[in-house]
């Protein structure tokens, strides 16, 4: 299929597409005027891709999955020794978004001791 096929198939861009491909992610074939080309396999690679990016993985760290992108991606990830790499990834991920959680909590604290009434506002929903 051509590179607007699997966008669409997708539900991705071709500009993102492209761009995985410019980051190793996605490997198409070409054909001799160059176009690009991708087989079946490229639908549940670009989902995983596209899986992994959800839950906070930076391209970074999704080439550290590279050998397990064109399988199904478990809906829960077991602990597997073949897969250190990602596991290393994973934890230092979920390090930073403790400590971004830790900052964001220290100033709604600060805020909140500034001004306590806001411990109970709502947001007017009322403005855009």
């Amino acid at each position: 299929m051509l590179i607007g096929e699997l966008a669409g198939s997708t539900g991705t861009t071709t500009r993102a597409l492209r761009y995985y491909e410019e980051q190793g992610l996605l490997l198409p074939e070409r054909t001799p005027a160059g176009y690009r080309v991708y087989g079946p396999e490229a639908l549940r690679r670009v989902k995983n891709i596209r899986r992994l990016f959800d839950l906070g993985f930076t391209v970074a760290d999704v080439q550290a999955f590279l050998p397990y992108l064109d399988d199904d991606l478990p809906e829960v990830f077991s602990e597997d020794p073949r897969c250190p790499d990602g596991y290393a990834v994973g934890a230092q991920r979920v390090a930073e978004l403790n400590e971004r959680i830790e900052t964001l909590t220290r100033l709604r604290d600060k805020l909140v001791a500034q001004a306590p009434w806001l411990r109970t506002a709502r947001p007017d929903r009322s403005t855009p």
